[in-house]
């Protein structure tokens, strides 16, 4: 009787750690899109920054180039970095997307961009429930996503220089339907990581959460942006 009451016991605080780093995660994420859109709001209704971020083409790209340092950086801070650091290389990158997205207030209406952040947001948080929530262990999926996502990265290099219409509505579909597999298996990634973490060891907890966190917004911007390509209403003056 007393081994069942200390199963038990041991099985709740499980629970309840697990609960912990998950709150973490999701409200590292949540910073990071506050700030990110914060930043993309205030840079397209500055005009001095206007033209210097959007209207030149090697500041787009130094900006993207430091976004691809920063992701290779933040994907090995558990073991490298503080969590000081990783937390600031995290706003970084959230500060500098906002800065790249900013041309999204330009192009397209405010409620068009409202409108579908919201759909995205209901789309995000069903996969990412159903990710949490399922016993179906989706890793087997991990090499089907993988090429998918090599896939769409051709493609786009490739229309690129193309500049197939037809071509970029099936990459924009194809990344849809992509992006909503990832929220899933990225979700069931992050909660059997969360069941291997010591909140007790806050360093280490904290390097994790940012990391979990920066997975899914990842994932979530993604998302965003290639429902706001296919739903979104242009400003009618463009």
């Amino acid at each position: 009787m007393n081994r069942y009451f200390e199963t038990g016991s041991i099985s709740q605080q499980s629970s309840r750690e697990l609960q912990t780093y998950m709150a973490q995660v999701y409200g590292w994420m949540t910073c990071g899109l506050i700030l990110t859109s914060c930043v993309a709001w205030l840079t397209a209704h500055k005009p001095i920054l206007t033209e210097f971020i959007l209207n030149d083409r090697n500041t787009v790209l130094g900006l993207i180039a430091i976004q691809l340092f920063l992701t290779c950086l933040i994907s090995n801070s558990i073991t490298k970095l503080s969590g000081a650091a990783t937390t600031g290389m995290f706003m970084l990158y959230s500060m500098i997307t906002g800065l790249v997205m900013s041309h999204i207030f330009l192009v397209y209406s405010s409620l068009s961009i409202a409108i579908i952040f919201c759909v995205a947001a209901t789309m995000f948080g069903l996969m990412s429930l159903y990710g949490y929530t399922t016993n179906r262990d989706l890793s087997n999926f991990n090499n089907i996503l993988l090429m998918a996502l090599i896939g769409v990265l051709v493609a786009s290099l490739i229309n690129f220089l193309l500049k197939s219409s037809m071509l970029m509505w099936l990459i924009t579909y194809i990344s849809t339907l992509l992006f909503v597999a990832l929220t899933a298996y990225d979700t069931q990634k992050i909660k059997i990581l969360g069941n291997q973490v010591d909140i007790n060891d806050s360093e280490n907890l904290r390097c994790i959460s940012i990391l979990g966190a920066f997975t899914i917004y990842l994932d979530f911007i993604n998302l965003f942006t290639v429902l706001l390509r296919i739903g979104g209403d242009r400003n009618k003056q463009l």
